[in-house]
This record gives structure tokens, sequence and C-alpha cells, in this order.
């Protein structure tokens, strides 16, 4: 080859190469981000919209439908949906995948932009923003003190925290949770008012007009120039009481008169709890309930979530030097901590098991020459990867170690087989230049097969569709490029060091250490086990048959092992963190749903494992004071007793007693966040229609084993208090609806009056409105006054509103959820005890059974949606896998034919997969599947050396039988150390046994089962079925070829040349001896005709 040519003849030269890969990935991996996932852009638009004080109805018909119509005619949109709450809508538009997020995002800017004018005048502009995966809070801080109040808690993290952690490099957006922000509170005296026919607005205008600053112009004196600002704002809070008001009817009265100032807070609608300590009926325990200031922090798109974590720690370092010494400021949520821990975990499976592998190497090779040699491979290969992972773009994440962890036992494999090689022309008596290069050639062949073979696999798992391909599209790409990089090392550094560096001669055993006669006693054993193969493989060829008939039994039996097995999406991980939903019934107060979240935190910090609990209320920019979720912290790994699967369902168990509240346990990350895998939406066009069919879905799911935390988005309606206009009396009395709106809009939810700025330059709301005792009853709002027709002298006639309005009370939805234009209810739940699409399966087929009226349909979403998608990508990658494949090994063997002997061991690795998702309780999730396919490039390796090996044979003369058992000697050595090599390179990953590995074992377990599976089988039956397709090849070719001789696809180029007979060399005298080459040639000449 033309490679191991050039290392033999420039070994500097290749050394040289070699060191190259080793800096620059050395360079590289310095410069590489740690996440723990990759980077994927989704082009996903949200439009959120905020108008003060409409109710959900009125969001959803004036803002959510609006926008939904204008954006459906945006190119490439997939799906729309839309959550109408009181006061906000929020729209999301999911493009296509193929679509760039730029230019959705500047689409939908400009259709938004079209209908602004359609859009209720008093509706704020809409917020369009992307859609980021790694836009949520890396680390939330807790600011808490035993003796400061919330609202000085409030500007200390307003004021000073969040803007000096804002400027740590790499953080994006810091936001305050629970907090009691400052705010100027001028609250209005009705009675006042009328007395001086003011009206709210008025109170409003004079605040605005009042207090401002306004430059005025500048004015030029000779050479110099001076600006001219007029200086109108208030400065101190008490000067707002002295602050005049002009009265319609004549004269002037100050502020204070109609309206007392108070320097408060905005309205709280937000909470944050920290937790920590072990709760005991009756006496409390330890247990403690701290109120908090929380900030949470997130991170710029595409930072080193790790760096900027660290980054933030030690700016807290300096803060808390800085903060007084009543104040704790504490770490509550910290992200890096399990990615650190994941990815340093992943490190150290793939060091063990390349030491495992070396091993192995040694083992079967018991050279410390060859162990070094192939050895070297792993360091240069996962090193040289390093470079092309950073100029790709890439991270260091769990997928991208997870691919250099697995392909161990891989970038392994082609230097074992290289090195055996080139022992085993050494041995033939050949020099150690001629062993390396005719070595390297003979089995250039099936190492270039074998790894394109395993790069074709690889390559369509890089570009599967949907999320699934975008999020292993790194994971396929680092595997090709560092086996491609073994490759190249195993066909230059390997026949190199070869040469130069051979095997020494064979020393006396009896003068071997005791480790080494040890080591060698495996090669006896080996050499027995040797002998037993032969012995099978004759029987297998003397009754072919029988093999294939109880091979194929086999194969059938396992298929029926899949139902038992199931399918889920991700595998379930031990993170140590999980997150309990919770959410009140609707009408419920801020105060109710916090005394409901402490009495869930009771129930959770009744387990001894948690170490601690965060809470929040209302937090989001559609939070409610009805909804919260608590983030639970467990110990260490080593400091409880028990799992998160055994923690998680007794904590489900005791908060499912609560009354009042209802609960729901979901994983706190992985892809996507926290989210409940079972999704189920309902659609039609009536909220009515809808919401009994939704209940009947709900029965249905809650009857479902497996299924738990059933909850529905149709929450029980809100309480409302409507007022009826009389239009007529209200006509006469010179009363219009807007006004009556707008009037009570300011008195009851509070209107903005501009802004006051401290002598700290921080500005601070000042909010309009009645005080919290004039609006607490109906009674209270039918007192309250709005304006009326013109007075002869000059104002406004102030008309009580029980006059003009009739006030009843009635019940309306607390949100309306849509998608694709219609009206939808969703049934959420997770899923425990079975697997995913064991529960989905049931759900559908029993919804199925349901009978909808006409234009009302059911759709099975989120992780089942998208199990079924996955499953989908994954059937059509492993079939164009296959296609590959044989594409590959055709085109290597030159055959049509034998590729097929080889594939046969493809689906004899289903049998292993089956096995050890059995044995380790596992299921077909998206972790396993993407290892069948890696199987399917790892299985073929052993039969294209059994049968290019057998080509070889037959091209020397030997019968096809004769080949095949002497190929599976040869070849048995080899087989099964690269396939021990690559079982225990992954070992460490199937054992499972740091942090996260639940999450990456089942890829692992699910390639050592095929591997252990198809190897042996393929040493059998591969022999075979090779005989069967061969005399198929015979008999194609005397029916239409018209040749009768036997011919031996795969290696053209070696004619069949007859045994030559053995010739009887006769002693002559020598008047010199031979040189050590001419005795390797003798020897040679020999070793060929025996």
């Amino acid at each position: 080859m033309v490679l191991s040519d050039i290392s033999i003849k420039r070994p500097v030269f290749i050394t040289m190469i070699m060191l190259a890969f080793v800096v620059l990935g050395g360079f590289a991996f310095r410069r590489l981000s740690v996440d723990e996932f990759p980077n994927v852009d989704l082009p996903v638009i949200t439009v959120t919209t905020v108008w003060p004080g409409a109710g959900p109805e009125s969001v959803e018909s004036d803002i959510s439908k609006k926008i939904e119509e204008s954006l459906n005619t945006v190119a490439g949109v997939k799906q729309i949906s839309s959550q109408s709450l009181e006061g906000v809508s929020s729209v999301v538009v999911v493009f296509h995948l193929n679509v760039k997020i730029n230019d959705a995002a500047n689409d939908v800017r400009e259709k938004i932009s079209r209908i602004k004018a359609d859009l209720p005048q008093d509706a704020k502009d809409s917020l369009i923003e992307r859609l980021d995966p790694g836009d949520k809070p890396i680390l939330a801080l807790a600011l808490s003190s035993d003796s400061m109040s919330l609202k000085e808690l409030t500007e200390l993290a307003d004021s000073s925290l969040r803007k000096k952690l804002e400027n740590v490099p790499g953080v994006g957006k810091v936001t305050l949770v629970g907090g009691a922000k400052r705010e100027i509170e001028v609250l209005l005296d009705p009675a006042r008012l009328d007395a001086r026919s003011l009206l709210p607005t008025d109170i409003i205008n004079g605040l605005k007009s009042s207090n401002l600053d306004l430059p005025a112009g500048r004015i030029e004196r000779g050479s110099q120039e001076t600006l001219l600002r007029v200086a109108g704002r208030v400065r101190e809070v008490r000067e707002f009481a002295e602050l005049p008001l002009r009265m319609p009817t004549g004269g002037v009265t100050r502020l204070g008169d109609v309206a007392t100032l108070r320097d408060g807070t905005e309205e709280k609608r937000s909470l944050s709890l920290v937790s920590r300590g072990l709760w005991t009926e009756g006496a409390g325990g330890e247990f403690q309930v701290k109120p908090s200031v929380a900030l949470e922090i997130r991170k710029q798109s595409g930072q080193n979530t790790v760096q900027v974590a660290d980054s933030v720690r030690e700016r807290m370092a300096e803060l808390k030097a800085e903060l007084p010494s009543e104040v704790q400021l504490d770490v509550v949520i910290d992200n890096s901590v399990f990615i650190r821990a994941s990815v340093e975990q992943v490190e150290e499976d793939l060091l063990l098991g390349a030491i495992l592998t070396v091993a192995i190497v040694f083992l079967f090779l018991q050279s410390w020459r060859s162990t070094v040699i192939t050895g070297l491979t792993l360091p240069i290969s996962v090193i040289g990867a390093f470079t092309a992972i950073w100029a790709a773009g890439f991270t260091l994440n769990q997928l991208t170690l997870l691919a250099l962890t697995l392909a161990i036992g891989l970038l392994i494999d082609d230097a074992i087989v290289v090195r055996e090689n080139i022992v085993r022309h050494a041995e033939m008596g050949k020099d150690h230049v001629r062993a390396a290069k005719e070595g390297t050639d003979e089995i250039g062949l099936a190492v270039l097969a074998t790894t394109f073979s395993i790069i074709a696999v690889f390559v369509p798992v890089a570009f599967m569709g949907g999320i699934i391909g975008r999020l292993f599209f790194q994971f396929g790409i680092t595997i090709s490029v560092a086996v491609l990089l073994s490759l190249f090392v195993s066909f230059t550094l390997d026949p190199m060091m070869s040469s130069v560096w051979p095997e020494p001669h064979h020393q006396d055993p009896s003068k071997r250490n005791f480790f080494m006669r040890a080591v060698a006693s495996f090669n006896v054993a080996f050499d027995r086990m040797s002998v037993g193969y032969r012995a099978i493989i004759e029987w297998a060829l003397a009754h072919r048959i029988a093999t294939v008939i109880a091979t194929t039994l086999i194969f059938v039996a396992t298929l029926g092992l899949g139902p038992l097995v199931g399918f889920s999406f991700f595998p379930e991980t031990d993170r140590g963190e999980f997150i309990v939903m919770l959410r009140t019934p609707v009408g419920s107060s801020l105060t109710y749903t916090e005394s409901k979240t402490r009495e869930i935190l009771h129930r959770i910090h009744e387990d001894k494992d948690i170490a601690y609990t965060y809470s929040t209320i209302g937090a989001g920019a559609t939070g409610t004071v009805t909804e919260g979720q608590i983030y639970v912290k467990l110990r260490s790994k080593k400091e409880r007793s028990r799992s998160i699967f055994k923690i998680r369902p007794d904590v489900r168990e005791r908060i499912a007693q609560l009354v009042d509240v209802s609960t729901s346990v979901v994983d706190a990350g992985g892809v996507g966040g926290p989210q409940s895998p079972l999704q189920i939406s309902v659609k039609g066009p009536e909220l009515s229609q809808l919401d009994t069919i939704s209940k009947q879905v709900l029965a249905t799911v809650q009857a479902t084993q497996g299924a738990v935390d059933v909850q529905i988005s149709q929450e029980n309606t809100k309480p409302e208090l409507r007022l009826s206009i009389d239009r007529q009396r209200a006509a006469d009395l010179g009363v219009s609806v807007a006004e009556i709106a707008t009037t009570l809009r300011v008195l009851v939810a509070g209107d903005l009056a501009g802004n006051f700025e401290d002598k700290n330059a921080e500005t601070y709301n000042i909010r309009v409105r009645l005080p919290s005792t004039g609006r607490t009853s109906q009674k209270d709002v039918a007192r309250l006054f709005v304006p009326g027709a013109m007075r002869a002298e000059g104002g406004r006639t102030l008309v009580a509103l029980d006059q003009v309005a009739n006030l009843s009370r009635g019940v309306g939805p607390s949100k309306i959820n849509r998608i694709d234009l219609a009206r939808e209810v969703r049934i959420t739940g997770g899923v425990e005890g079975r697997p995913l699409g064991d529960v989905s399966t049931d759900i559908k087929n029993a919804v199925a059974k349901l009978e909808l009226p006409s234009g009302y349909v059911v759709d099975l979403g989120g992780q089942s949606k998208d199990l079924k998608e996955t499953v989908g990508y994954f059937m059509e990658t492993l079939f164009l896998a296959i296609v590959f494949i044989y594409l590959v090994l055709a085109s290597q063997f030159e055959s049509f034919l034998q590729p097929l002997a080889i594939m046969l061991s493809l689906p004899l690795s289903l049998i292993g997969v089956f096995a050890a998702m059995l044995v380790s309780r596992g299921t077909m999730n998206m972790m396993s599947m993407i290892g069948l396919i890696m199987l399917m490039g790892l299985v073929t390796k052993n039969a294209i050396l059994l049968i290019d090996n057998a080509n070889q044979r037959r091209a020397e003369g030997l019968s096809r039988e004769e080949a095949l058992i002497a190929a599976g000697e040869i070849r048995l050595r080899p087989i099964l150390m690269t396939t021990l090599a690559m079982i225990f390179g992954m070992l460490p990953l199937a054992l499972a046994l740091g942090e996260g590995s639940e999450f990456r074992s089942p890829m692992a377990r699910a390639v050592i089962g095929g591997l252990i599976s198809s190897t042996v089988l393929t040493l059998v039956v591969v022999p075979v079925v090779y005989t069967y397709l061969d005399s198929l090849g015979l008999y194609f070719s005397r029916k239409f070829g018209g040749s009768t001789e036997p011919h031996t696809p795969g290696h053209p180029h070696l004619p069949h040349i007859p045994a030559e007979p053995v010739v009887e060399l006769t002693p002559l005298p020598m008047a010199r001896p031979l040189s050590q080459s001419e005795l390797a040639i003798i020897r040679d000449g020999d070793s060929l005709h025996k």
C-alpha cells in the first residue's frame, strides 16, 4: 500500500505527522466549550403580547387569533400554538427544521408590524423572540436575611447584585423571582375626587406633566454654548403630595388633598422559598423555610456553561464580602455541577476503557512492543479528533465524549488486525521490514472494508432526520473522524514502528517471570479453543441445513422478546434532582398557593435523602399565582441510600394525599428541560364540548396502567364579576363604555403615571389606583364613579357605576389554549413502572374507541409523538446504513453475493441486543437504537476478516470448505481480540457507575450484547451461508456466463496457481555460510510449499 510504503521509507516524516495530530488536538481541547448536550438551533419563534386587564377570551379573540391567522401565511410554518391568559397572549410558531431561524424571525416581525393597527390600542408592543433550548437558568442564587425586609433585599438584589452579575463574561440575563420591587403608590380617595370634579385620568395626566426633565435647546454667547434644560423631576417622594392639580371648575388643589402617597412595593405576584432540613410530623424537626429573592442567571447563546458558572461563583465570592453580615447568598441551582460530573465520568470511562482495551491486546499478543505499537493508536486518534471537533464548531458534551468512548474499541481494531498480521508474517521468517510491508498489504483490503463499513453506518446517523438527527449530528461526525484517523494511523504508524522496532527473539519460557508465564498460559488455552472451534466449524459445514434451521429458530425466538423489552424515548437518568409541579384551584391567591406549597414541602422533607428544595410561584413571563414548581435536590449518590427511581415514587405518593392542589413529578433536566412525557391534545371549536370530551379522555388516561400525575389544562372556570351596561341609561347620562373600562382599570388594576428617580439614578414606577380597602367587594365596585356629561360650569359630572351598569357574578376560562388554529385542551401525565411506548399504545387504543363528534380530534403529542417520529427516522437510517454497507462491501469484494454472507451478521446481532436489554431491565430507547445502528457497522468486521481470508486461501488452491476452516483458524485470534477489545472498551459505560451514566449505558449494553451474539454465530453460521451463496454464484455463472470453473470473487487479480511438487534439496558443500536474507528466502519457499 502507498501509505505503508511511505511510512516505512520515511519514519521521521510519519512521526512528525503523528506529533502534529497530538499537538493540534491538545490545543483544540483547551479551546472547546463544555456543555451537557450539543447546541441545537431550533427554528421556533415566540410572540408575547401584554394587554393589561383583559380576560382570556378577549385576549384570544382580539390578539391571539389575529396573530395566528397572520403568521399562518409565513412560508415554512410547521405548527402554531397559543395560550391566552389574563392580560397576556403567548403565540409559539414552530418552523420546519430546514428553515433558517433569522429569516423566520424577520418574516414574523414583518407580519406582526402589518397587523399592529388591528390590535387593541392599549395593548403593548409584541415581544418577538427565538426559542433557545439553552435559554434556561444555569444558576439560581437565593438572597435571604433574618433581619432585612423583602423590599430591602429586592433593592439590594436589583440595584447591586443583578448588575454586577450581568457584567460577568458569558452571562446573558439575570431575572429576579420572589422580590418586592419598590413602587410609589398614589392611592385615590373617590369622595375627594368627586368633590373637586377630578377624574383618575386627570391625576395620571397631572403626574406625567409635572414630573419630567426636558431639554429646551441651547444658548450661545460668544465662543461658549450652554444647554438649557427644564429640571422638573420630583427628587423626593414627599414632594409628590405638594404637586398642584388644576380643577375643571377652576382653582388648584394639591395631590395630597385627593390621594395618599405611599412609598411601597409592587403588588406581589411571585414567591421564592428555600427549604432545608428533615421535617417531622408534629415537631417539625430541623426543617426551615426561608423566603428569599432569587436571581436566576441565563448564559449567552453558545457560551460554555461550566466556564460561565465558574466565573459567576468567582464573582459571588467578591459579592459576599461586600454584603452585610446578616445577608446570605447561596447557590440553589447549578447545572454545571451535573455537566462537569458527567463529562468527568465520561472521561474516566474513556480512560478506563482504553486501559482495559490495551490489556486485552497484551493478553493476546503477549508482547510489550506489539501492545505499545497498537496502543499508540488510541491517544493519537482521540486527541487528533479534538481538532476536528473544534474546527467543526462542536462542543465537548455528553454525546461527543460518548462517541469517543464508544470508539475506543473501534480505534484500536485496525491497529490490532494490522499488527497481528505483521507479526504472523514475521513468524514466517521474513525480516521485519518485509513483514511490515507485506503484512499490511495483505490485510489492507479487509481493514479498508471494515472501516468504511463503520463510517457507512455513522454518516447516516449524523444526517438522521428530525430533532434527534440534529442532536446526534455531532456524535456521528465525531466517531467517523476518529475512525478515519485510526485507519490512517494503522496504515502508517503501525508498519513504520514494526519495521524499526522488531520483536526480539523468543525468550526461553523457563526464564520468564511469573506474570509472563501466567499470560503465556492463555495461549495454551486459546490453542485448545482453536482446536475445538475447528471441530465446530467442520460439523457445521457437514450439517449445513441443521445449522441454518437452528439459527433461524433462535432468531425468531429473539424477535418474540421485543414486546417484553418495550420502547421509550430517552433512558431515565439519576441526576440527583427532580421537579414537583404544583397548581392550586383557579382563583386562588398567592397566599393560598404559598400555604399549599409549604404543605408539599413538609411531605417532601420527610425523606432524609433530600438535601434542600427551592420553590417558586408565579415565575416566568406567563406564570400565575396558582402555579409553581419545587426544585428538589438530593444528596450525592455516595451519601444517600436509594436511587432517584425509588425516592421519586415515594414523594409522589406522599404529596398525592394533599387536597385542593394538583401535583406532578417530572425530570429536572435532560433534552428540552422539565416536561411531562405524556401529552394528549383534544382539539375542537366549542369550549363546552371540548370540556366534555377532554374529561372522557382524562378518565381514559387515568385508568391506563403506568400513567401517573395525569392533569388537564382546562382548569375549573375562574370566578368573574361582570358588568352589564345599560346603554340607554349610560347615553342619557353621557357615559361611554370605553370610559367605564378605562376608569375601572385605573381604579382597580392601577395605571402607571411615569416614574420616580432616586439619588442613585434608580427609577421606580408610580402607580395610581384605589387603596386595597376600596376594591375588595362587589359593593365597593358598585360605588365607584365614572365620568358623565359635561357640567355647565366646566368639568364632567361623576356618575355612580350602579346607575349605568348591573353587576353580576359569573365564571370564565382561566386560560385558553389553541393549536393549529383551533381551540385545544391538553392532558398531561407521567409514566412510572411501564415503558412509555406501552402506555402510549394503550391510551391510543382506548381513545380510538371513543365516539367523537365531527370536528373534534384527539392527538398524542409529547414524547409519545417524538418516539413515533424517532422510530420512523431510525428505520430510515437503519435501511440507509445497510444499503451503504452493501455498497462498500460489494465494491471491495467485487461480488454481488459475498456481501450478503457478510451481512448475515446484522440480524444475528439483534439476539444479543434484546437479551442485553432484558438482563439489564432496560428499554429500546433512543440511545439503544443508536447503539443498534452502530452495531450494523461493527458486526460485519468479523465476517469481513473471515471471508477475506477464505478468498485468499481459495486463491492459493484450497477447496472451499478447507479454505473456510483454515480462514476460521487463522482469523479466530484477531476476531476475538478485536471483539473483546471493543467489549472491554465499552464495559465502563455499560456498568453505569457514575453521574448521568444511566443516559449513556443503554447504548453500550446494546453494542456489547450484539457483539457477543453476532461474533459467536458469525464464526459458525457465516461460513455455512457462504457455501450456499457461492454455490448459487456458480449456478448463475454456469447458466448465464458459460463458465464451469469455480471462481474466487474478491481477488480477481490472484489467479489460481497449482501447488508445485516439493523438491528434496541435497546439501551441497558451501564455500561460505548463507546470509540471513538467503536463509529467509529458503524458509519462505519451504513454508509456501508446505
